[in-house]
Parts: structure tokens; sequence; C-alpha cells
């Protein structure tokens, strides 16, 4: 539909406890797919909530033109329904099965209208996601969390939107089933907004937009141009802070030099007043004239000093806050060729059946290597990632681990005290460090003044993922082999920048276990591994 459109007009909202989320936002969006970014908390998905009509703003309006199409990030379904119910064709389906068998009954005809050919279209776009042969009248309790959020997105197509919006649409998602994901929205062809961490996908949106808590900044080109966009704003920026600090010193110079300057001709006026013997009041005259214009002089410069001031302060509002994990980590380090971990025939047993293929699988781990694992969602991925740290023991196989300290980062991300704070987790891993050191460590990982102090359990996603790598990767002793689990599930794309510079610094070996394939690429990986059908295989990378 060529006049598919969103209108935002000063749209403001807050939550019940009066927390803004938006004031006097307004935006236009027409054409094409959009990725829309912002931290986590930001209100990305409160504002796709308003679009859709699940929520009223405070004030200002929102109108859609055209079929709207919404895939939220928790989609509210219950085990109960059948597919062809969550796709909501099965009153079409059971209109037609009645037809076909000879009933002719006018609302059998008008449950169908035009949708004589439910069933192929409903067949085909399942295909294209990757459900194919998923019976229609099978209970959606039986599927995997990635094949109901396929199952999600066919529901909203199957409506034949003009406008869809997608809340992280890839969360729980395969390789696979990513890949047919963005095969399904290259051939959409009306207006997509979309929330997503996964720049894989970003970087398929024809531009970015940018939230804010009263504007949408919007980007031409994908997430890459954004970024090179957002740098070089950046960098600007900074060059404006930098002149704007040498012209505020400037002026600031010159002021103080017009107040000695000042002093001088005062002091030299009343001498020379003095041996001049001038009547009193002529005198009094001259060194008032005198005050006034080196008031005025100071007046001068001072309001240059102000001017100066307000445009540096101008300046540092452009910058971006700080961003980037800086570290060196040398305790990591992993001498080449170590073996860090040697399993053979390992086996596993869930409900008495065997994870792994007869005979078990074999893993070796040696040096710095930095291994990617992948595989279908419910392959055993976490579970090889168990075996590995001694948490879960084998039925049948041998394991021998190095003496170095193996470290395991769930997706739950429950290694810290929730009740303690950044500080007080980050000394009870390190204890024997010194305060000051712990402290200057925590700055590293952006945790400055009190938000060092701040209990885990009050942080944001990202924020308790970077405290609780400073634990791991600084802990006493430092662990020469790390597991990662879906690490970036959830994270925003600052946290998962943060995430990449932190692996990058780190020096020993790695195991993660993620779908995100830039990501992957951003952190070096050079060993690749997928576990599938029981069975552990070493293969290439994967184009990105």
């Amino acid at each position: 539909m060529s006049d598919a459109a969103i209108v935002c007009s000063n749209l403001s909202f807050a939550w019940p406890d009066d927390t803004p989320v938006f004031h006097d936002l307004s935006f236009t969006v027409t054409t094409g797919s959009t990725g829309l970014v912002a931290p986590n908390g930001s209100g990305k998905s409160t504002l796709l909530k308003l679009i859709a009509g699940e929520l009223r703003p405070a004030t200002g309006s929102v109108s859609v033109t055209g079929t709207l199409g919404y895939l939220p990030q928790s989609l509210p379904l219950t085990g109960d329904l059948t597919v062809a119910e969550v796709l909501g064709v099965a009153a079409v389906i059971r209109a037609l099965d009645a037809v076909e068998s000879g009933d002719v009954s006018e609302e059998h005809f008008t449950t169908i209208g035009d949708d004589w050919d439910i069933e192929e279209r409903t067949r085909a776009q399942l295909d294209r996601l990757g459900l194919a042969g998923l019976a229609l009248d099978r209970s959606l309790s039986t599927l995997s969390g990635g094949q109901v959020v396929s199952l999600g997105l066919a529901a909203q197509l199957l409506k034949r939107p003009d406008v869809l919006l997608l809340d992280e649409p890839t969360n729980n998602l395969d390789r696979d089933a990513r890949h047919k994901l963005y095969d399904v929205l290259a051939d959409f062809n009306g207006l997509l907004l979309l929330v997503a961490h996964d720049r894989a996908l970003l970087d398929r949106m024809d531009g970015i937009a940018e939230l804010g808590s009263s504007q949408l900044r919007f980007y031409g080109g994908n997430f890459t141009a954004y970024e090179e966009a957002v740098r070089a704003e950046q960098e600007v920026a900074e060059k404006n802070v930098r002149n704007a600090e040498q012209e505020l010193k400037r002026e600031k110079r010159e002021l103080q030099q017009a107040r000695e300057r000042a002093d001088r001709r005062a002091s030299n006026a009343a001498r020379n007043l003095k041996n001049a013997g001038l009547p009193r009041i002529f005198a009094g005259n001259m060194k008032r004239g005198a005050q006034e214009s080196a008031g005025r002089a100071g007046q001068m410069h001072a309001s240059r000093v102000g001017e100066a001031k307000a445009r540096l302060d101008e300046a540092g509002r452009a910058l971006r806050e700080e961003q980037r994990i800086t570290l060196d980590l040398p305790d990591t380090q992993v001498p080449a060729g170590r073996n860090l971990f040697l399993g053979e025939g390992m086996q596993v047993r869930h409900d008495g059946k065997d994870v792994f293929t007869e005979g078990g699988v074999d893993l070796s781990v040696r040096g710095p290597e930095r291994i990617a694992l992948s595989g279908p969602n419910g392959a055993g991925k976490t579970t090889l990632l168990r075996l590995i740290t001694g948490e879960l023991a084998p039925a049948s196989g041998e394991i021998k681990r190095s003496d170095g300290r193996i470290a395991y980062l769930s997706q739950r991300l429950d290694l810290l005290d929730l009740d303690r704070t950044v500080a007080e987790n980050f000394a009870a891993f390190a204890p024997e460090r010194p305060e000051a050191e712990r402290m200057n460590l925590l700055a590293r990982f952006l945790f400055r003044g009190p938000r060092a102090h701040l209990p885990v359990g009050v942080l944001s996603g990202g924020e308790r993922l970077r405290a609780t790598l400073a634990c791991v990767l600084c802990a006493e002793p430092a662990p020469q082999l790390l597991l990662l689990d879906e690490p970036t599930n959830n994270l925003d794309l600052v946290s998962a920048g943060q995430l990449e510079s932190a692996l990058n610094s780190y020096r020993g070996a790695f195991m993660v276990v993620s779908h995100d394939e830039r990501f992957l690429a951003e952190i070096g990986v050079n060993r690749w591994l997928r576990l599938a059908d029981g069975t552990l295989e070493a293969t290439g990378a994967p184009a990105v």
C-alpha cells in the first residue's frame, strides 16, 4: 500500500508512578524498513505498543494508515491453543471443511469471505519461515520458543498488513530460522518498523531511527551506516568541545589580564593625582571615571566568559556518554597449546534418553582458542557447557581439566549476589586487590563513583552483564577458560559492543554459544563447532 504511514503528533507518555517515557514526541514514517534503536529502558517497546493501540498516550495522538500487523516481544499465547488458532485461520478452515462436506449454510460463506485459498497461503507462509510440515491442529505447548516466534510472525503476515511492527523478532531463533526470517522480511513490500538488537537484521534495513525522550532522529542507510554517522558526529562534537574549552580559557585569561591592567591604572592614577596636587573634587571625578571605565571593560570580558561557558555547555550536550570499555587483562594469558579441557565419549541422559549419539561426543580446548558453538535450539549446547564446568557429570566418558579456573556465564547472569553492591561483589571475587585498584578497575567497566555502590539487583541487563564481567575477568585467580551461553540475548546494542570490547581484551580461551553472527565475527572466533542431531562437528565460519 503506497500511502501506508505512521504519524505520531506531540506524543507524551508516563507510567502510573509518573515516570516519564516520552514528552512531545512527533514523527512520521511512510516507506520502507526502519530499525528502531536506543538503549534498553528508553521506551522502544512502549512506543510500538502505543502505535499498535495497546497503550494510550497521556497527550498527543497516534495514527496508522493501512492494515496493521504487530508482533510483541512476549507473545500473549497459551499452550492450549492450536497452530491454526494462533494463525487466526481456525474458523475459516472449519467453514471450508463444512462446505466441502456439503453444508452450504450462509454463515460458512460469510466466514470464508475471500479466503478460499487460506490453507495454501498458510502452508506457504509456514514453509517460508521454516515450519514446513507443522500440523495445524498441533498444540502450542509442544513447540519450542523459536517456533512460537516464527508462528507469531506468520500469523501477522497472513493478515496481509500494510504496516508491520516487530519487537525483537529474532529472539530465541537459531541461525537457520533467523536467515529464513531475513528472507521473508526482505520480500515484505509494506512499511516495516522493528526493534532489534540483531545487527545482521538491522543491516538489512533501509534506515535507522534513534529514539530519545522527545525526538526520533532518522538516519539513512543500514545500521553500519548509522554507526559511521554517529562516529562522525561524535568526532565533530569532541572537536567543538576542545575548541570551546580553549576559547573559555582564553576569555578567562583576558578577563584576568583586564582586571590586572585596571588595578595598575587605578594605582598609577591615584599616585599621579596625589603628586600633581590637584583639587580634591577634581581628583575624585577623575578617579570615578577611571573606575567606571575599568568596570565597563571588566563587564565586557565577564560577558565574553559567560558566552564562552554557554558555548562549551552547548558543545558538551552534543557529546554522547562514554560507552567504551578499555581493558588490559594480562592475568588471563594462556600459553599456546596448553590443554585446558579434554572430554572423550561424553554422554548425558535426560529422562532415560541419550542426549548425544552412541559413543558420545569428544571435545578438546587448547591455549587461547576462541570457539563458537552453534546448533539448533534443544540440541544440547547448554548441556555441553555444563559438562565442561563440572556442574553436570557425564553418564559415561572421560573428562580431564587443567588446574586453571573455568568461569561460566549462564543466560541468567546469576553469578552475583543481587543484594550486595557492585563493589561488594567485586571484592568477594578479588579480595586480595587493594580497594583503590578495585575501584579503578570498576571504573574501566564504566562503574564510576556512586554507580559502583548500587545493589546489583537494581541494575539493567547491560549493567548487570558489565558487573558480572568485571567480577569474572578480574577474579583471583583469573579464568583461563570462559564459557558464555547466549550472552547477547536481551542486550541493547551499546551493551553488546561493551561485551565485545571486554572479550577482545581477554587473553584466555573461551567458548561462546550464540546465534548472533555479527557478534561472533567481532570477537575474533577462530574455531567453529556445531552440535546437531547429537553430533559435535567442526565447521567453517558462516558468512555474515
